[in-house]
């Protein structure tokens, strides 16, 4: 690859990871309710999703997806459903005091693997990853390379500036704490978040293929 192409490829990745969309509504919500350190496990789960697809992409899976009617509303509902599901606990917390996620670092730390499971699935139930994977890397793929080794790298790249956006955003988000600790700030917090990702769950089982 050359370094031209190496330079598309990270700005490609980088506009891309700055789009916002379901996965930087969980983050801006966990990092405001619990702090910078508490959207950890989601951007590690949100990354891991990510590079779940690029292999996938490489062994060609997403292709199948991509291709497959079926397949494609499969994972179109099944990613609808996690995102209303999502939704509709930001929206149960909002009516809770103290919220969902609470502020200590013992309860932060419980919460992690749920926490991380969520960034997971939401991108791995989501066939525009799937898609885009697959229409994406074959343009940085030379001819005559391995494919999956070629593509891992790459995806460990896009990973890296993904995740790294995502926990700017905590660390920027996580200052204001204080700001959306209080109670009325909080409970908004939850419903436009709750809201957002039931507005996009919708419009993803909505679509048309």
């Amino acid at each position: 690859m050359t370094w031209s192409n190496l330079g598309g490829f990270v700005l490609a990745v980088t506009l891309g990871a700055m789009v916002p969309g379901p996965t930087t509504a969980l983050v801006i919500r966990r990092a405001a309710l619990g702090g910078a350190r508490s959207a950890v496990p989601v951007v590690l789960g949100i990354e891991a999703g990510l590079l779940a697809w690029a292999v996938a992409a490489a062994a060609g899976v997403a292709a199948l997806v991509a291709a497959s009617e079926a397949a494609y509303t499969v994972l179109r509902v099944a990613g609808a459903v996690v995102l209303v599901v999502l939704g509709v606990q930001a929206w149960l917390a909002s009516r809770h005091p103290g919220g969902e996620l609470p502020v200590d670092e013992a309860a932060v730390r419980q919460n992690w693997h749920r926490a991380a499971l969520s960034g997971l699935l939401t991108n791995l139930v989501n066939p525009k990853v799937a898609v885009f994977m697959f229409a994406f890397y074959p343009q940085f793929i030379p001819p005559g390379a391995d494919v999956l080794l070629t593509t891992l790298p790459l995806a460990l790249l896009q990973v890296l500036i993904d995740g790294g956006w995502f926990l700017l955003i905590a660390v920027f988000v996580g200052m204001a704490r204080k700001f959306f600790a209080r109670e009325r700030v909080r409970r908004n917090l939850e419903r436009v978040t709750g809201t957002v990702l039931i507005a996009l769950g919708l419009r993803l089982a909505l679509e048309k293929v």
